[in-house]
């Protein structure tokens, strides 16, 4: 679909059709707001919209496509941007789809934005930014960047590029660096899903998983209502705007605890397989949320466990729901 769009959309979400997307999607469609989805279903799907599709209006289109981009952000007043092409592995093994994708796309996002004139744009960026200094102290906004793969690059170029049109143009912008977010509608499908439901498969369908390394590297896992909660705040809160602002939970996990609680959970008794690190893989991930608390109010109101616990119920429920006769 595309091409003829409703005269306004309060909120564009770029990847709405994906995990995070879907989730921010859901909240405002809760509050009542128009929505708008600008989604190439190269990752999104359309069953993560299921519940709410006849509320919200789905532009089929690539943010590659400068002309789509730019109709799809008529009449809109607020963009959350998360569509991107995520993984570092992914990004490895092809540097140049991940550049033009999320380079390129988030700077169309931008122009389109200057161009009507949009009210504020918050920018879905990522922990992998800080790469490996300092591993043993939480993760500051005022560190020296230090990415460690073509995808860590392509968000620290989007924030850039975000924070160099808001001093020319005076496109208020918000860029939210995310720590390792999971919860329910996380693809376990994928060949570059998340952990949680890659180690969720695994367990539910009797396989050990596969932890890359010794299982100690640290994690400060951020349940998705968290983020959406965030990116509420940061839509809302002028002290937000110009600023690249931590979203997490100030908690480190490593992947064998993790692994532990997820057979608690299930009621599994599977040990992992260790094989050889990843290229690209940051061993240490811990976020100080200070600036968070301090700018928009945030406090994350699910912990780690409890969120765990909540997303292992939701894979449950979908394995049983494909196996159902």
């Amino acid at each position: 679909m595309g091409g003829v769009y409703h005269n306004v959309a309060g909120y564009l979400i770029t990847g709405g059709a994906g995990f995070i997307g879907s989730h921010l999607a859901r909240r405002l469609v809760e509050r009542g707001e128009s929505v708008r989805i600008f989604d190439n279903f190269s990752s999104g799907k359309r069953e993560n919209l299921a519940d709410i599709e006849s509320a919200v209006e789905v532009v089929e289109a690539d943010l590659r496509d400068l002309d789509a981009v730019m109709e799809a952000t008529r009449g809109v007043d607020y963009i959350l941007h998360q569509a991107a092409l995520a993984s570092v592995p992914r990004s490895i093994a092809d540097p140049v789809s991940t550049n033009a994708v999320n380079v390129g796309g988030t700077l169309h996002v931008l122009m389109a934005a200057k161009e009507h004139c949009v009210k504020r744009i918050v920018f879905a960026s990522s922990s992998s930014v800080y790469g490996d200094q300092d591993p043993a102290a939480a993760k500051r906004e005022d560190m020296r960047p230090n990415p460690l793969s073509p995808y860590a690059v392509s968000k620290h170029v989007g924030e850039q590029y975000g924070h160099v049109f808001h001093k020319l143009h005076d496109l208020p912008f918000v860029a939210i660096r995310y720590f390792n977010v999971f919860g329910p509608y996380q693809d376990e499908d994928s060949d570059y899903a998340a952990v949680i439901p890659i180690f969720s498969r695994c367990l539910l369908t009797g396989k050990r998983p596969t932890v890359f390394g010794d299982g100690k590297h640290t994690r400060d896992f951020t349940y998705i209502s968290n983020v959406v909660d965030a990116n509420m705040l940061a839509m809302e809160r002028e002290e937000a705007i110009g600023h690249t602002i931590n979203v997490a939970c100030n908690g480190s996990f490593d992947l064998n605890y993790l692994i532990q609680r997820l057979n608690l959970a299930y009621g599994t008794d599977l040990e992992p397989i260790y094989a050889e690190p990843r290229a690209g893989d940051v061993k240490h991930s811990l976020a100080d949320i200070s600036r968070a608390r301090e700018l928009l109010g945030y406090d994350p109101a699910v912990g780690f466990e409890d969120g765990l616990e909540e997303s292992a119920r939701w894979y449950e429920k979908k394995l049983a729901a494909t196996q159902s006769p």
